[in-house]
């Protein structure tokens, strides 16, 4: 297929101009808990299920996983190790200091007697809780000892959180990839009805800021949620070695912070995946306004344009403010218990190494482990709205991933050829259910003819088009394509058939070559050749630069936009299909370029149907068949003269724009260049 377009499906001019600023400024006339930018029915976000189905994604990199989590326990665990070890370091300090003070040959049971004998009960119980030699002092050595073996733990720690760091950066990665991918893949398998109903904006949100979001969150909380986790057993583990009781106490604090968490947390998860809605929809009036500029200049709609962005720009900040204040408030929080919980065993701690059931050095060891118990649960707090964030847009991308695909094809291919016999038998089909459009329509297209349909606007011929590509399928009745019902084709078999030219050029970045072939990726440079003279595009392709390999862009960049048609009657042209869809070709050209084009298109047409919607009547004359449609139904056919002859509605479409036809003299044979047949 050469060419199809991807626009929505109602028939040409069913809305003006200012409808979309129309659409848009209704739309944001509404309220929520946070003035206009709130939710209005906008379901929860689901986060559990979602950040469960997110992770899922990891599944395909499970081994790295499985390194990533062992290297990260390892890690931890030397972390965790570390302030113990230390504490045994404070402990030799102390004790030397303490020890040097008392006389020396004395042993220790002596030195605790004479303490208690002077009436220093606390000095003898925090004595006789001690490893002391009386009247030796420090064992600097020891000590020396002590800290290489922390700074080695600690190192060691580091490079194995760093490895950690690069394995799940690269599991990551390669889970957003396949998530890109699954995305692309899905958009190509979904009906056109779904984008009829999706503005373009919004989807493209889901495709990148959605998708960028979630990379961003997985890559900010994977490893620091693992890593906080493991932090919180290990620390647990060594605070119950060192005083149970102590580490109970220390425990209170964590289900007064879970409980107020979760409430928080529950507040801020509708407001998080409306913030995301909020920046698909201003996402979509932006793409809206900058594709139409043009228009929006020539009538004048700019203050309309800018108040409806205002609008939603303040719309998204209300709604990002709100996610983002109400998921702000876990982090203060959670500081809070953290530091109330690090004075009362601070307090508690020093009593306890007063009555020597205790030792300094376990006590600065607990005090760490308890700073360490608080940090990594404040950290996760702090990333709550992060986390938020990221599943409110997993949950918009995995709607997209869920949406319903077109039925599923179970048809063998077909060989390829075919006269391109074209059959409507009883066809109805209607967009709404509620307002039908097309309704028991019978016609049949005999092999190498033009059938040419005219109508009003809105009278269907544009779903014509639509249901023999299968964009849409018939309500009832069938469509034939040689004798085989379409329903019962491959997709891909029926396209591969069919060449389209459209009323908007699409071309793609690329050279002319490029796009020429765009249909057929495996043609000869002579059979490209060929096509663009046998349509008049080898014409103005030698004044360029670079001659064929000229590369536009996909507005077509310095060629004119009758240059830009004829490009994509040449890549229908060498896709040779036996089913031609000509839909409004000519409409957006100059007189002589029109009749440039008129050669291009009979050339196109020889040996093969073809199907010509226009609304210049002047462009049909010649075709073996033309179509009047009213309302969804065929009120006249026959050929030009004999429609004419008859009067109705075809010599009424005639008249109302009846003027004298450009000459095809007016084209001089310099200008046509080469026979039509090329």
């Amino acid at each position: 297929m050469s060419e199809v377009s991807t626009t929505e499906p109602v028939e040409e001019g069913s809305t003006s101009e200012a409808s979309g600023t129309l659409k848009e400024t209704e739309r944001v006339q509404q309220s929520g808990p946070f003035g206009r930018g709130g939710m209005v029915g906008q379901k929860s976000l689901d986060f559990g299920p979602s950040a469960r189905r997110l992770l899922g994604r990891l599944a395909p990199e499970r081994a790295k996983v499985v390194a990533v989590l062992l290297l990260a326990v390892a890690s931890v665990a030397l972390s965790v190790a570390g302030p113990r070890i230390l504490g045994v370091a404070t402990d030799l300090i102390f004790e030397g200091l303490f020890g040097r003070n008392l006389p020396a040959g004395t042993s220790k049971a002596e030195a605790v007697d004479d303490l208690r004998a002077q009436g220093e009960n606390r000095l003898a119980d925090m004595l006789q809780g001690m490893d002391v030699v009386p009247g030796r002092g420090v064992d600097f050595d020891a000590v020396g000892r002590v800290l290489l073996l922390v700074l080695a733990v600690y190192v060691a720690a580091s490079l194995l959180m760093w490895l950690q760091g690069y394995l799940l950066n690269d599991v990551v990665q390669s889970a957003v990839r396949r998530l890109r991918g699954d995305v692309e893949a899905k958009v190509h398998r979904l009906p056109l009805s779904y984008f009829d109903r999706q503005p373009r904006g919004e989807l493209l949100s889901r495709v990148t800021n959605d998708i960028d979001n979630i990379s961003q969150t997985l890559q900010q909380t994977m490893s620091q949620l693992l890593v906080s986790l493991l932090t919180v057993i290990g620390v647990l583990a060594m605070m119950f070695s060192i005083s149970p009781t102590l580490a109970l106490i220390g425990l209170l604090t964590v289900p007064v912070g879970m409980l107020v968490s979760a409430q928080i947390m529950k507040r801020s998860q509708g407001l998080f995946i409306d913030q995301w809605r909020r920046t698909g929809t201003l996402n979509a009036h932006i793409e809206e306004t900058f594709t139409g500029h043009a228009l929006v200049k020539v009538l004048g709609r700019q203050r309309e344009v800018e108040e409806v962005f205002e609008t939603e720009n303040e719309a998204l900040y209300e709604s990002s403010f709100g996610a983002q204040f109400v998921s702000g408030l876990i982090m203060p929080v959670m500081m809070f218990l953290g530091n109330l919980n690090y004075v009362v065993i601070a307090v508690l701690g020093g009593l306890r190494v007063a009555n020597g059931t205790i030792s300094l050095g376990e006590v600065q060891a607990f005090i760490q482990y308890s700073r360490q118990f608080t940090q990594p649960l404040t950290q996760v707090a702090s990333m709550v709205n992060l986390l938020q964030s990221g599943v409110a847009s997993a949950e918009r991308v995995f709607e997209l991933l869920d949406a319903e695909e077109e039925p599923a094809e179970r048809a063998e291919r077909l060989a390829t050829g075919g006269r391109g016999e074209v059959q409507f038998e009883n066809v109805s089909f209607r967009y709404d259910p509620d307002r039908p459009l097309i309704e028991d329509l019978s016609l049949v297209a005999r092999p190498g003819q033009t059938v040419a349909i005219v109508g009003p606007t809105g009278a269907g011929k544009t779903t014509l088009v639509n249901l023999v590509m299968r964009f849409y399928d018939v309500g009832s009745g069938r469509i034939t394509l040689d004798g085989v019902d379409i329903a019962a084709m491959r997709r891909a078999d029926l396209r591969g058939r069919t060449g389209m030219v459209l009323q908007d050029t699409w071309l793609f970045e690329g050279s002319i070559r490029d796009n020429i072939a765009y249909g057929r990726p495996d043609a000869t440079e002579q059979e490209i050749v060929e096509a663009a003279r046998a349509t008049y595009v080898d014409r103005f392709v030698h004044n360029l630069p670079e001659g064929y390999d000229t590369v536009i862009d996909e507005e077509g960049g310095s060629l004119s936009a009758g240059e830009r048609q004829l490009v994509t009657i040449a890549r229908a042209f060498l896709a040779r299909p036996a089913l031609l869809i000509l839909d409004e070709a000519t409409s957006s050209v100059d007189t002589r370029t029109e009749l440039l084009v008129q050669h291009a298109m009979a050339a196109l047409r020889t040996d093969r149907t073809s199907f010509v919607i226009a609304h210049r009547l002047s462009t049909i004359r010649d075709a073996d068949l033309i179509l009047v449609m009213e309302d969804g139904r065929i009120v006249q056919q026959g050929t030009h003269d004999e429609l004419l002859a008859a009067g109705g509605a075809y010599a009424d479409l005639y008249d109302a724009q009846f003027a004298a036809p450009a000459d095809d003299a007016a084209i001089t044979r310099e200008e046509l260049g080469q026979p039509i047949g090329g």
